[in-house]
Parts: structure tokens; sequence; C-alpha cells
């Protein structure tokens, strides 16, 4: 093969006079190059790594110190206070040593030391006002005397220029919250979703469990959150991730969707080319900790742990638990079309393949013919199904020989590309078209994703691009932070041709990518076949709905002095309630990255203030103003209620993790079992939009991203994601199962639309209201859409 031929770096020959040696200079350069790119990324590497380890000071603050430390010694004063004289009569072999000598010695060695201090004491004093939360609970748009104190000091001690882990010594650790204070906020959290008989019984439960467990295991919580950096974290991703045997297609994994109405070129294989150059530029950025960190008001500092693991990452199935798995610097991705898996490699000569290069590699593999092996079509199917018969599968037939050789390709390569052959994207023209689109990122075929990668990029035909995403390493906005970079880098600085190819030149003579090789015996086979059954049910089940809300958007909620997300909540809850007649418990996930290694925190949004709007606007007797007084109150509790999760005092994560407490102490505790058993069947999630602010929305209204969603939670609810694009647009991503009788995710849509337009009309005169229910759709109750 060519490929092999260009890879042999040299050759000889054997011959009776001696040894005859031929080298290749184009081989021998290219290994030259790539070992001088290593080592120059090493040695940024541990340059930022410095810069990020002494900040918020800098490596030049030491010399400043240790330059007035020497001046003391000339100008006679002493700075140190005696200190330096100790050093200088305790130094090991002052005797070998000039007097000036020595003293120069103690004042750098007093200096290091008085530097170190300074900086800790930097550290500390921002991690204190750091803790400070006030600001987040002032009314929008009012800040007090205080928090503007506060916000100078935060940023006169947080520096100048912080790279992206520049912060992580200074965040805060996520508090523990008070057992009477969790207890309290959850019986508040049930009260409307229980009746009187039911209620005393969980009072009850709750009260017993003050009285007689509580103490013990929030006592084992207080001493792992001064050992560990969180409480939570460790614990949330193993138990609530990666000790699930359940398929992770559907049930865990996330999707992100390219551009709504643009598409920047029709070719599959530039688009792919150009998408992939602009992730490999973003990965470089990542592993050099030079993108700058997220901050709340510009000045806050978020959490970057989630970051590390998003490329070169996968998950291992284990028998009773997964692994992540994170390696780093992996050179190559491997790339799966029509059933044949390939190996690309993403540097040439120590730099990454320019855009050019990769459209090519990958138009290679678009036209290549050859059939998949045995077994190789349905492969990925294993990843989409149940994780003991994976496990046991990688086990039996993939840890040894040329199947560990492929597979340990495909788990360390930087990340999973599928060059899809049937076309995706939002068509206004189609009805559906959303709904596809949606159903193709979440679980496509079950069999043309790898599931267990950090993320699977997935290319269309036509153009279009998305993403599904491995949850347990990082939530949606770490990945929607990457994927704002990439759309942004693809669309306004890459770009491409007038006839749609990547620009540059064309490099024809880079190595073919490298088939996959697979020995799949017949047994191996039929677990495959196992598991795309497995997976081909559960995505069939999916009832997925996507909905564009265009006729208003939050510039029009922010002139109702309102918050959007508390707008859109108290809608899916009288959503909820058309639909089923019944209020449920409902789950909204709010970060707590603001602390050390935070992820996600839930707020309970049917509160008590929800249930009687939402009876308000059911009842015929009620009047505008009526409706409106108790929609800002329960849109002012919302709010709270999303502070209290945003800082560390939610209700779940601290019940969830005195749950584990329990479990390791084998205490026995209905009313944590009770608590962990309750189904959420409305599951709903926000995904934040403009992180990086690289493109004008308003400028360029047509660049915006569709955002992402989720499949259900519960068996007979509903999962909701929606996402505020600019002033005048709202996605929402509506999926449940076609086996339960009692969810449509269309009818839910609808009722979605007609809560929205119900609730803006509040704030409208009386006389406006009849034009505005002219713009309501007509609900179809019965069948589903299919």
């Amino acid at each position: 093969m060519a490929e092999a031929h260009q890879a042999v770096g040299f050759q000889f020959t054997v011959r009776p006079d001696g040894v005859d040696f031929k080298l290749s200079q184009e081989v021998i350069k290219n290994i030259y190059l790539s070992g001088v790119t290593a080592w120059k990324k090493k040695a940024i590497q541990f340059k930022n790594g410095v810069l990020a380890g002494v900040y918020p000071a800098s490596p030049s603050s030491w010399l400043i110190v240790v330059i007035a430390m020497m001046s003391s010694l000339y100008i006679h004063i002493d700075l140190s206070l005696g200190m330096m004289d100790t050093i200088k009569e305790n130094l090991p072999y002052r005797d070998c040593m000039s007097v000036q000598t020595r003293a120069v010695l103690s004042a750098i060695l007093f200096a290091t030391g008085l530097w170190l201090f300074l900086i800790y004491l930097l550290r500390y004093t921002l991690k204190a006002l750091l803790s400070y939360h006030g600001w987040i609970f002032e009314s929008h748009g009012k800040m007090s005397t205080s928090t503007k104190v506060w916000l100078c000091l935060v940023k006169m001690f947080s520096g100048r220029r912080p790279l992206l882990y520049s912060f992580q010594a200074s965040l805060p650790r996520l508090p523990v919250p008070s057992v009477d204070d969790t207890i309290h906020r959850y019986l508040e959290s049930v009260r409307p979703l229980l009746d009187n008989e039911q209620y005393n019984k969980m009072e009850l439960l709750a009260s017993d469990f003050k009285e007689n467990k509580a103490a013990q295991l929030q006592r084992c919580l207080i001493l792992k959150s001064w050992w560990a950096t969180n409480y939570v974290s460790d614990w949330w991703e193993e138990y609530i991730y990666l000790r699930g045997r359940s398929p992770i297609m559907v049930n865990s994994n996330f999707y992100i969707m390219d551009l709504l109405y643009v598409t920047p070129t029709h070719r599959q294989a530039a688009r792919a080319g150009n998408v992939v150059h602009a992730m490999l530029q973003y990965r470089r950025k990542l592993e050099r900790g030079e993108l700058a960190p997220l901050r709340a008001l510009g000045t806050v500092p978020m959490c970057s742990t989630q970051m590390e693991r998003m490329f070169n990452t996968t998950r291992i199935p284990g028998i009773e638990t997964d692994f992540v798995q994170h390696l780093t610097d992996r050179k190559h991705l491997v790339v799966f079309h029509k059933g044949r898996f390939f190996q690309v490699w993403l540097y040439t000569g120590g730099r990454h393949l320019l855009p050019s290069e990769l459209e090519t590699q990958f138009q290679r593999i678009l036209n290549d013919t050859s059939e998949p092996q045995p077994g190789e079509l349905k492969l990925a199917a294993l990843t989409a199904g149940y994780r003991v018969p994976w496990a046991q599968a990688r086990i039996k037939y993939f840890s040894q020989g040329i199947n560990k050789v492929s597979l340990d390709a495909i788990e360390s390569a930087a990340f999973f590309l599928t060059l899809d052959d049937e076309p995706q994207g939002y068509d206004p023209a189609k009805t559906n078209s959303l709904d596809s689109y949606t159903k193709s990122l979440l679980h496509g075929k079950c069999y043309d994703r790898w599931f267990d990668k950090s993320f699977t990029l997935i290319s269309y035909p036509n153009g279009k691009m998305g993403v599904n995403v491995e949850h347990s390493w990082a939530d949606a906005p770490i990945v929607g932070h990457m994927w704002e970079y990439i759309l942004a880098t693809d669309c306004f600085h890459l770009g491409y041709t007038e006839e749609g190819h990547c620009k540059g030149d064309v490099n024809k003579n880079l190595p073919h990518p490298t088939r996959l090789q697979w020995q799949i015996p017949n047994e191996c086979q039929n677990v495959i076949e196992t598991s795309y059954l497995s997976a081909k049910q559960i995505a069939d089940d999916v009832d997925f709905h996507g909905y564009l809300f265009a006729e208003f958007g939050k510039g029009l909620i922010k002139k109702c002095r309102t918050s959007p997300d508390a707008f859109i909540q108290l809608a899916l809850q009288l959503a909820q309630f058309r639909d089923q007649r019944v209020f449920c418990l409902t789950y909204e996930s709010s970060m707590t990255r603001m602390f050390r290694d935070g992820r996600t925190e839930t707020v309970r949004s049917c509160t008590s203030e929800a249930v009687a709007f939402v009876r308000a606007m059911e009842d015929a007797g009620a009047t505008n103003a009526q409706r409106l007084a108790l929609f800002r109150k329960a849109a002012e509790k919302h709010q709270n209620m999303y502070r209290l999760a945003m800082t560390g005092s939610g209700i779940d994560r601290h019940l969830f993790c005195l749950y584990i407490v329990s479990k390791y102490l084998g205490v026995d505790s209905p009313f944590l079992t009770k608590v962990l058993s309750e189904p959420w069947k409305l599951s709903t999630s926000q995904t934040p939009q403009q992180q990086l602010n690289l493109v004008d929305i308003n400028k360029f209204p047509k660049y915006v991203c569709g955002g992402g969603g989720f499949g259900p939670v519960a068996d007979d609810g509903y999962g909701v994601s929606y996402i505020i694009v600019g002033e005048n647009l709202i996605t929402f991503h509506i999926s449940s199962k076609f086996s339960s009788p009692d969810t449509d995710s269309y009818r839910f849509g609808q009722h979605i639309q007609k809560a929205m337009l119900d609730i803006q009309a509040l704030f409208k005169p009386e006389n406006d209201k009849t034009a505005q229910n002219a713009k309501y759709v007509h609900l179809e109750n019965g069948k589903k859409h299919i």
C-alpha cells in the first residue's frame, strides 16, 4: 500500500561489504518537525502552568520583591524585621561563602518566601470575596453600594489577563447546607403535589430522619467537604452516570445543533474539514490553557475543570461501573462512513492538517466504495445498548489481537466523526424537518455514532453538522462553549471558496486514511445484533418535536420586567397542567460553577406560587390583574430558588449525598429512599447562548444555533430543552415516548405556544386580548403525530 511505503523512515540492505542505509528525507523531516512541535507545546504548557500557578501574581512580581529586598541591603533598612539576618546565620555551608554572598542569598530566600506568602494571601482574599453571593439576590438592574464596592475589590484582586485555569485555586468550595434548611425547602417543594394525608406522612418521615439519623450523615458529609474540592461532583459522576447499566443513548447522551438558517457550504467534506480544523485550534488553546475563563457579570469567575476532558476522552464500559479514560496529545481521529471505520491523522510536519487537507482526506473516505467487514456495519451499536453485554463483549472479543488495535484507535482518538449519508437540517418548507434532525442527532441509526466518545461530530451530505455528547464528563454549557467557537471560526475566519471548497492548496501527497481491521466472530455478531435491537427499540419509542417560537423573545419579556427563564418555566407549568390536568415534580437544571469543581443543582419549578398562578389562569372568574399579580409572585419565587441553587443552597444534591453516605454506613432511611425514588415527569433545561460573544447576532441574525436537547427522563413524562436565542426567538426541544398513552410531544409543544401567548397577553391592555387570541394554533386532542 502507498501509505505503508510512505510511513517507512529508512530502509537497509545487508551486503557482503556491509550495510547499505537509505533514509527518506521527507519522513525524517516530519519526525524532526513533530519533535520540535512536541517540545514547543510542552514549553508553552509549562509556561502557562507557571502563570496559572502563581496567579493573581506574576513571575515578574517575584523579581520586584527580590529587588526590593536587595535594595534594603544597601540603604541599611531592614524590611524583613531581622528575618534575613536569621536566615543568613542558619544557611548551610555558610563558612564557604563570603559575607556578601550570604547576604544576597538570604535576601533572595526571604523575598521568595514573602512572595509566596503574598500569593496565598491574595488567593484567600479573592476566595473570601468570591464566597459572597449577596449580589445575585439583588433585583435586576439595581446594584447596592456594598455590591459595587465588592465588585471593585474582586476586580482589584483578580489580576490582569487571566488564563483558563488561573482562578481555580481561588474558587470557594461548595458549602454543605444545614439539614434543617434542606428539609424545610424540600417539604415546601412537595406541598403542592401532595394531598393532606400524603403530606403529613412525608412530614413524619422527614421529622424522624432529622431527629435520629441526619446528624451522623451530615457530619460525614461535612468531613468530606473539608477533604474533597467538591462534596458532590465525584459521587454525582459515579452514581448518576457511570454506575448506570442502562443504555446511554437517549437516556444520558444529549445533542447540539448546527446553525438554523445558514449552511456555509453544501459540500460535506469541505464543511467537515473546516469544522475539524477549528476544533483542533480550540483544542490547542484548551490544552495550553489560553482560553479566557468564563465570568459572570464579566467579573465573577466560573470553574473550568469540566473542560479538561473535552478531547481524547472515552467512557469505558465495565461490569459494575464504567470509567472515563482521558488521554493526552492524541493525533488522530476515527471516521465512520457507511459501516466502515477509518483512522485519519491530524498532523503532518509537526502542524495541524489544513482545512483543505482535511477536506481531501474526508473526500477520499466518501469516495471509498469498499464494503464493511463481517460484523463491522453495526459494531458501534455495542455503545448504544446495555452496558453489561458491551463490557463482557469488550473483554472477550476486543482485548487482544487486531480487534484490540482497532478498538484502541477509536478509544484513543481525539474525537469521533460520522460522515452521515442522509441529509438533515431545519427546512421551513418541510413540516417535520426539525423533528427528524433532532432524532438523527440524538440516536441516528443506533450504530453510526460511537456513543462512548466524549462527543461524536456528525456531518451530513447537505453540509449540516451536529454533535452527540456523552454526559458523564461534562454538562451542556461546556460543549456549547466549544461549539460557539467552532461555528464562529468556521463561518467568519476560515471561510470557503466560491465553489464551496475549503480555502488553501490541495495536498494530494498525504497518506490515505487507514481502514480499521476487524475479525468479529459470529458469537460477537450476535451480541452486536442484540444491542442494536434493544437500542432501536429505545430510539423508535422517542417522540421528538422541535419548535421555534418566534412570536416574541427575551426582548419583549424583559420589557415586562420579569426574568425570561421564570417566564418560560411558568409557561411550562401552565402547559403541563393543560396537557395532563395534574401538576408534577419538575426538574430544572442550574449550574454551580461559581464553586470549585461545581456542576449542577436542581431547581424544583413546580412551587405553590406557580400552582396558584396556573389555577388562576384556568379560572374563568379570575381577572387579568389577579393573574398578573400571582404571576409576579411565582416568578419572584422561581428566581429566588434559582439563586439559592446557584449559590449552594439547593435541595437535591444535598439529599443525594446524604443518601450515598447512608448507603456507605448501612443506615436505612425511609425518608431518603422516598425522596430519591420520586419521578421527574417534567425535566427541563436551558442551554446558554452567546457565552463567547464572537458573533454579533444583531448584525448577523441568521447566524444563530438551534441549541440542543435530550431524551425523556420518565416513561410517562416530558423532557424540554429551551434556548433563548437573541431578542426575538426561543427554540424548544420536546421529547417523550410513543409508548406512553398520556404524552404527545407535538401536542405539548402547542400547549407551550399557547401558554407563552396567554402569559404575554396579561401584560397587554384588555382590549388587545382578542387580537392576541387570533394567533393561537388550534389544538388537536386525539391520536399522536408519528
